[in-house]
């Protein structure tokens, strides 16, 4: 379909919660779903929520495979999750710099849980029922955070641990997301 601009924070609708998807294997759903991951793939991502490209439905996409963007990263296998619920499956958080496309050129050091659980549906409605750990934990919880207007800044307990990619590591060339 079509590589859509990214909203960057400031936009009033990526502070929304946004409406659950109630029609499944639907042309409209594959037409958002098809722009979405033409814009994650154009920005070289880790993941995209549909509020990222204006469109305010329960809609994420994530994947990480050998990506030159995140050579250290584990692989997560691409998933669209719609209407996603997210279980923690202890208390125990992690820590990590993350980015984001609707936030270039900064980042954060965001604690996130180290186990989940999600449910949600894929495009025709099956059921999706995952438990992951790790930087698989972390995209998931980041995509989702897009679908109820939470950006990783507001989850930030430490401000002194939040700038621009080129003062917090610099000569170091990183992602926006």
């Amino acid at each position: 379909m079509a590589v859509k601009p990214v909203l960057r924070m400031g936009e009033p609708v990526l502070y929304q919660t946004a409406a659950q998807v109630t029609a499944f294997d639907t042309p409209e759903l594959y037409a958002l779903i098809q722009d979405m991951q033409d814009t994650m793939a154009h920005m070289q991502g880790a993941g995209i929520a549909a509020p990222q490209i204006g469109v305010s439905l329960q809609v994420v996409m994530f994947g990480v495979g050998s990506n030159p963007r995140y050579p250290d990263a584990e692989q997560v296998p691409f998933t669209i999750l719609i209407n996603p619920v997210i279980t923690p499956l202890s208390n125990e958080e992690d820590e990590g710099w993350e980015g984001c496309l609707s936030v270039p050129g900064m980042r954060g050091w965001v604690p996130r849980y180290t186990h989940i659980r999600y449910q949600g549906k894929d495009p025709q409605g099956a059921v999706i029922d995952r438990t992951v750990s790790g930087f698989h934990a972390r995209v998931v919880q980041h995509e989702c955070d897009h679908l109820f207007g939470i950006l990783y800044p507001m989850r930030i307990r430490d401000l002194t641990k939040f700038g621009f990619n080129e003062v917090l590591f610099p000569g170091i060339t990183l992602p926006d997301d």
